[in-house]
């Protein structure tokens, strides 16, 4: 029996619009609510919510036979976190401040079993092949795992072309928050040197053989970036929708009573 079918991956290489939205509450509990929403992808934010490993897999459990995609991202593109929760039962990984093609090409090795990479081969301990129960697992994961890495700096932004030649990058996602504050725009997303540099990467990803990500929070910045090329568009955040709504809530009755 193989790997299983990663059905995100399939639907980037079809050029399908995959519509998503990011998970920071860090539990299994909110992040099932999240899927009943229908979105096509979840991240699993480990870089800027206050994730950990064991956090990380109750969520991939949760989210195990649900619509929406489960994409983990990790906090810093080290060979043992991608490890860590490839075997926890990710498939789909997003790496943070990816800067050179080097570096892409270092964590497409980490993502494979040899001979294409350097991911560990016990499996049959791990949930990822069902603790052994999949016989085929190491011979057929390569084929299933996602690699999306992040570019957000000028760097990045400079290697964008060789980050793209890259074989086994299966998508590349466009960090507007940082990118801003690299260009000199710190919390300015909308400042208009920073959305021709994204909406000139967008187009240049969506020119590749790579799917161009990104992560939109206002309706303008969402439309645009959609327009621009985005094939896997997350447009929002549970905690800042939660956030919003309670203050609202708040608001409106505070005025009224």
């Amino acid at each position: 029996m193989p790997a299983p079918h990663n059905p995100f991956k399939a639907a980037l290489k079809e050029g399908k619009m995959q519509l998503g939205v990011w998970s920071s509450f860090a539990h299994p509990y909110p992040i099932e609510m999240v899927a009943t929403a229908g979105f096509d992808w979840v991240v699993i934010d480990g870089e800027h919510a206050p994730n950990d490993l064991q956090t990380i897999t109750a969520q991939l459990q949760v989210l195990e036979g649900k619509h929406s995609h489960a994409v983990v991202r990790i906090p810093t593109g080290n060979d043992w976190l991608v490890k860590q929760v490839l075997d926890a039962g990710a498939q789909t990984v997003l790496v943070p401040m990816v800067d050179t093609a080097e570096e892409a090409a270092g964590l497409v090795r980490a993502m494979r079993y040899p001979p294409h990479g350097i991911r560990g081969a016990g499996a049959a301990g791990a949930r990822a092949s069902g603790f052994g129960s999949i016989a085929d697992y190491v011979q057929t994961a390569n084929d299933e795992v996602c690699l999306l890495v992040q570019v957000e700096t000028k760097r990045g932004m400079d290697n964008l072309d060789a980050i793209l030649a890259v074989e086994g990058v299966d998508g590349v996602f466009i960090g507007p928050a940082d990118l801003a504050a690299d260009m000199g725009f710190p919390g300015n997303s909308r400042a208009e040197p920073v959305k021709a540099a994204i909406k000139d990467m967008l187009g240049r990803i969506a020119a590749s053989d790579k799917a161009a990500g990104i992560l939109g929070v206002t309706e303008a910045a969402t439309q645009d970036y959609a327009a621009w090329g985005a094939q896997f568009l997350a447009v929002g955040v549970d905690v800042g929708v939660f956030a919003k709504a309670i203050r609202d809530l708040e608001s409106h009755w505070r005025a009224r009573l």
